[in-house]
């Protein structure tokens, strides 16, 4: 299953941008990140058997193990693609929650959209990590 990460804003050299390396580089299952504008243009159109997944203040909390166990259960029943997508300063709209298969919050507080994708990496690496069998401190 491809981990498939669509965001607005262009991250660059910066230490955002580090962390974001970082994480993907570490990443066992095929990724990608495509970048957007911060207005305008459209969202790749997604291939038949994709999951979309929109970081939203308006999401639900998952504990690191649940979103780990989430993505264990699309990848086991065949979705090719795994979209999180990422908006800019002022978020999604009520039509794109909709179409959304699943809204997650990286809890209450506002957080730049550039820190956003840096904390996804590091969840999805950490996910991949949890279902490897990697020993997971928070478990149990």
């Amino acid at each position: 299953m491809l981990l498939h990460i669509i965001a607005r804003g262009k991250i660059g050299r910066s230490p955002e941008g580090d962390l974001v390396d970082r994480y993907l580089k570490r990443l066992t299952m095929p990724h990608r990140i495509t970048e957007m504008p911060d207005r305008g243009g459209r969202v790749p159109p997604a291939p038949p058997g994709t999951v979309t997944v929109l970081l939203d203040e308006k999401g639900r909390q998952l504990s690191s193990m649940d979103f780990a166990r989430r993505i264990e259960g699309w990848r086991d029943a065949g979705t090719r693609e795994c979209r999180f997508l990422i908006g800019a300063a002022d978020g999604f709209d009520d039509a794109d929650r909709a179409s959304a298969d699943l809204l997650i919050a990286f809890g209450a507080m506002t957080w730049p959209h550039m820190m956003a994708r840096a904390m996804l990496a590091e969840q999805l690496w950490r996910a991949c990590s949890i279902l490897a069998n990697h020993p997971y401190h928070r478990e149990g």
